[in-house]
């Protein structure tokens, strides 16, 4: 309520603002006086407040961040080290959200889950339990993840392959692993043109940047 308020103001300036000397603050202890909101509004003027008389919440709101200030300024060394309890909250938190922090490679339940996953993921199983980790990250990373799947769950059209019309260039003697290796030769083939086609996509993209006199690929034309 306004007496409240006025005390409020009051209290402000006695203990954290101190604007006024001592003696020149009678107008404004003056709670009770009809002339209060005239030497309010002088005060207000006084400390530089942008905020109008009428504004009370912005101007209780900017007071009370003039009156941190001056605070702070007081007692600099005292606070300048100090956290606020939210961050000390947040640092908590986020260490607890962290638990590989700390994790104990040579725990028996942490073998045993690495061992599980292995399994379900029909992972070749290795003596070291980091290096079978290691593997299950990276069949996550190209298989499970959101993109893998979408990625995956595309059908891709493509042209049936004569085998027999592609010649091998050597013979193992065994029939299944002569077609085996064929069909190992023509993914490493498209794997190359993949690799091609990227390669002169990193080139274009690099001349576009750096050409001068500035190439148009498509044209086939050099200027400017």
């Amino acid at each position: 309520d306004e007496t409240e308020f006025r005390n409020f103001i009051v209290w402000l300036e006695d203990q954290k603002i101190r604007h006024y000397k001592i003696e020149d603050r009678g107008n404004l202890r003056n709670i009770h006086s009809d002339d209060w909101p005239k030497s309010f509004e002088k005060y207000m003027k006084d400390v530089n407040c942008p905020f109008k008389m009428q504004e009370r919440q912005e101007t209780v709101d900017w007071l009370l961040g003039l009156a941190v200030r001056l605070e702070y300024g007081d007692n600099a060394d005292k606070y300048k080290d100090s956290t606020p309890d939210g961050a000390k909250n947040t640092d908590n938190t986020a260490k607890n959200a962290e638990p590989l922090i700390n994790l104990d490679v040579n725990n028996p339940d942490f073998k045993a889950g690495v061992m599980a996953l292995a399994n379900l993921l029909q992972i070749q199983r290795h003596d070291d339990y980091l290096v079978m980790l290691k593997a299950i990250r990276i069949l996550v990373q190209e298989r499970l993840t959101q993109d893998a799947i979408a990625k995956a769950s595309q059908t891709k059209e493509g042209l049936p392959v004569a085998l027999e019309k592609h010649i091998l260039g050597f013979d193992t003697g065994d029939a299944v692993l002569n077609e085996a290796a064929q069909i190992l030769r023509l993914l490493h083939i498209e794997e190359l043109r993949e690799l091609q086609t990227k390669i002169n996509e990193a080139i274009v993209a690099v001349q576009a940047i750096i050409a001068d006199p500035k190439t148009d690929h498509r044209l086939g034309k050099v200027g400017r």
